[in-house]
């Protein structure tokens, strides 16, 4: 993991050098944190972190989908196959989708699959708030949602998970 940096830091770094270091917050998409960079000074971690979220809001309904669609299954192939970016691969093994039975993985990949099948993404939770059963607890009441709520629930999670990195990012603080 990389040193936490200052938010003087982030205000300070030329903005090739911010899309490099904050552009895994939104997986595979460094296109968020080039529009997020364009708002600086940020004056606050919740300054930065509503940066990013307009960005994303902001964003073509294509371009939004993509970013919801370059998210990983849980506990799915790329995860078993250790394809996860390091953001991933720490979220998901906290918790304990590194390690789950025969049973608990068939039952993540038959929700996975289910899923992917009525909505066309990938389910999108911000594991640090859960648990593994609640995780599938939650997937399977998702399942009775339409289209439009999963879309919106996808990005409000992605949402939650750019904060959390964010968080382990920066030294809190306000810049100098």
């Amino acid at each position: 993991m990389t040193a936490k940096i200052t938010l003087k830091e982030i205000n300070n770094l030329e903005q090739a050098d911010f899309v490099t270091r904050f552009g895994s917050l939104y997986e595979h998409s460094p296109w968020v944190a080039e529009a997020a960079c364009l708002e600086r000074p940020f004056d606050s971690l919740d300054k930065m972190h509503s940066s990013f979220t307009r960005a994303v809001r902001e964003a073509t309904v294509e371009r939004r989908i993509s970013l919801i669609k370059a998210h990983p299954d849980l506990a799915g192939k790329a995860a078993m196959a250790g394809d996860l970016t390091p953001e991933s691969n720490r979220e998901q093994s906290s918790a304990g989708l590194d390690r789950l039975s025969p049973e608990e993985y068939e039952s993540f990949t038959s929700l996975n699959r289910r899923y992917k099948e009525k909505f066309g993404i990938p389910m999108i939770v911000a594991v640090r708030e859960h648990t593994k059963d609640s995780i599938l607890d939650d997937a399977r009441a998702r399942l009775e949602n339409s289209s439009e709520e999963e879309e919106d629930k996808a990005l409000q999670e992605i949402f939650k998970i750019a904060r959390y990195r964010l968080e382990d990012a920066i030294e809190s603080g306000k810049p100098e």
